[in-house]
């Protein structure tokens, strides 16, 4: 499966198997096994460098298991062929997306004008909040 120039994934690397979806759908639903769960082995890929193993690790989140494999499950359609399709594409959107680096900030220190701005706001709030306080008697 070729998802960029440089990445192609192996057959070795993908598994799919076939489940019944879930919801429903007539009589159909309980015959035909459309969802799709597409598994694919991603800590032991060979095509994919350190970093982009790690910025997919944290795109996937919870569809990342212990053993390093990434699960995606698609149950969209009645079509069995269209769910296949669906889920990976969805892969290579992920895939594409770990291997963009991600624009590292500048730190940047606040201006006096802001820090003014910010200062005149917090007074003008504690103003608003000291004018619905009860009045203090004096002894």
């Amino acid at each position: 499966m070729r998802i960029t120039d440089e990445i192609t994934l192996q057959d070795w690397e993908l598994t799919e198997t076939f489940t019944r979806s879930q919801g429903p759908g007539g009589q159909n639903v309980n015959k035909v096994s459309s969802a799709v769960e597409l598994r694919f082995e991603a800590a032991r890929s060979p095509n994919l460098t350190d970093p982009v193993k790690a910025r997919l690790r944290r795109l996937a989140g919870r569809r990342w298991t212990q053993d390093g494999a990434l699960i995606l499950r698609v149950e969209e359609t009645r079509s069995q062929t269209r769910n296949r399709e669906i889920a990976r594409a969805r892969l290579a959107e992920l895939i594409v997306q770990a291997t963009k680096r991600p624009k590292p900030r500048i730190a940047t220190r606040p201006t006096l004008a802001s820090k003014r701005r910010r200062l005149d706001a917090k007074s003008h709030r504690a103003g608003i909040k000291a004018g619905r306080a009860e009045p203090r008697e004096d002894p």
